[in-house]
């Protein structure tokens, strides 16, 4: 079914025409008509099947086709994320496919100054992206108009759930019209997530593609059994492949993924890292490298992970076990996006082994055991050397909240097309 038969606006066909895409995604050929028939929608998902654009081009229709508030600085449509970095990715879809509409936008988030947020809001916004911790400092000191709003996106809402963003996100729907369209989207419905829109929504449609938490099919799933103390080695083993030439690698812990870092640059490997310790600059430069493929490999924590939407990631190594299976899906679902091909290989030491029965069971099936051609597992370990600690860490998404520091907030400015940003000071390029 092409795009055309949705019922979306000539200009915003354009622009999707002009982003190379000439078919929807199942979750996009199911979710948009009901959007666009008004329904409050629960979408569920894989990552990477094109779940923004599921949402963002039926509200830009909408948008477009209906008369904005009498209050010209009233905000219409309301997005929240969990992260600052999914918060840019969204913008991006957002321009990306408003670039032929007359829909001022703009994308709050922490880590860069407030003030051309500010001037955006004051300006006047049709659809804001925000992630929740800045976007009520704004509220608190009010700065945002929701009468006139008509629709709330909640982005990820596993992911806002994880990271403790409920009585955030409470706070923010207390300060919405009743009167709205409420939408969310999410790779699992868990029991929580099942809670969560019992309070949201309205007798919500629910748009189920694939089986409930499974990984995307063209993920081949691996586990190699090392080590504690021979995993830096493996993963320098496993890089002197050639196909590894897109690697995300994760750590549990931000301190671990900076060593990671440390070693693979001494062995001559580009690598950038991605965790809350990094500035915001710092952060989006090490995306933009990792995109161009200026360095091979990104480092990355699971919180500071969760907005990555490369194309091209042809591996994902787990170099610490995740600690929840929630976690082992989303970061798998990196690679395989859309329906490229990717691997997922994780590193699974003894102490590894109850987590790994846990997320087998959870999702349904086994990972391939393997070991590496030409690797020299009887190397002993170093006198004194201990297993790395399982403990929760700011850089994992689980836990008590992070502090503020680590929590993904509000950003910027800039103007095209009728389309306003407010995410300055990082100098931002934006992508199809």
């Amino acid at each position: 079914m092409p795009f055309l038969s949705l019922g979306l606006d000539a200009n915003i066909l354009k622009a999707v025409q002009e982003a190379g895409y000439t078919e929807p995604t199942p979750i996009q050929s199911a979710a948009i008509p009901q959007i666009l028939a008004g329904h409050d929608l629960i979408g569920i998902a894989q990552t990477g099947t094109g779940k923004t654009a599921a949402f963002v081009l039926p509200i830009l229709a909408k948008l477009v086709g209906t008369t904005p508030h009498d209050r010209p600085r009233a905000i219409r449509a309301l997005i929240l994320a969990p992260t600052r970095e999914l918060a840019v990715q969204i913008e991006e879809n957002v321009r990306a496919y408003a670039r032929h509409l007359p829909i001022r936008a703009a994308t709050i988030y922490g880590g860069v100054s407030e003030r051309p947020q500010i001037q955006a809001l004051r300006g006047g916004v049709d659809l804001l992206v925000a992630t929740p911790g800045r976007l009520l400092d704004l509220m608190d000191r009010r700065l945002c108009d929701f009468s006139g709003l008509t629709f709330l996106v909640l982005d990820e809402a596993e992911r806002m759930l994880d990271m403790g963003f409920l009585p955030d996100i409470r706070r923010i729907v207390r300060a919405l019209p009743q009167r709205r369209q409420t939408l969310l989207f999410s790779a699992t419905l868990s029991q929580d997530i099942e809670a969560v829109t019992r309070e949201f929504l309205r007798a919500p449609k629910t748009v189920q593609i694939g089986r409930r938490a499974n990984p995307a099919e063209t993920v081949t799933q691996l586990a190699y059994e090392v080590p504690q103390h021979l995993k830096s080695s493996l993963l320098l083993h496993l890089l002197r492949e050639p196909g590894l030439n897109m690697v995300l690698v994760f750590s549990r812990m931000k301190h671990g993924a900076d060593r990671i870092a440390r070693g693979l640059e001494g062995k001559g490997i580009r690598t950038a890292t991605l965790h809350s310790n990094r500035s915001q600059n710092q952060r989006l430069r090490a995306l933009k490298d990792f995109k161009s493929g200026a360095v091979r490999v990104l480092v990355a924590t699971d919180i500071a992970a969760r907005g990555i939407d490369v194309d091209g990631i042809s591996h994902v190594v787990n170099y610490d076990f995740p600690m929840h299976p929630e976690d082992y899906v989303h970061r798998i679902g990196r690679t395989g996006r859309g329906h490229a091909v990717g691997d997922a290989i994780s590193f699974v030491t003894p102490e590894d082994h109850s987590a790994l029965r846990s997320l087998e069971r959870f999702i349904g099936r086994g990972l391939v055991r393997k070991r590496a051609e030409g690797f020299n597992y009887t190397v002993a370990a170093p006198a004194g050397a201990t297993a790395a600690p399982r403990e929760r860490h700011a850089g994992n998404s689980h836990g008590p909240r992070p502090p503020a520091a680590d929590r993904p907030s509000g950003g910027g400015s800039g103007r095209r097309s009728g389309f306003r940003s407010a995410s300055a000071g990082h100098g931002n390029r934006w992508r199809r």
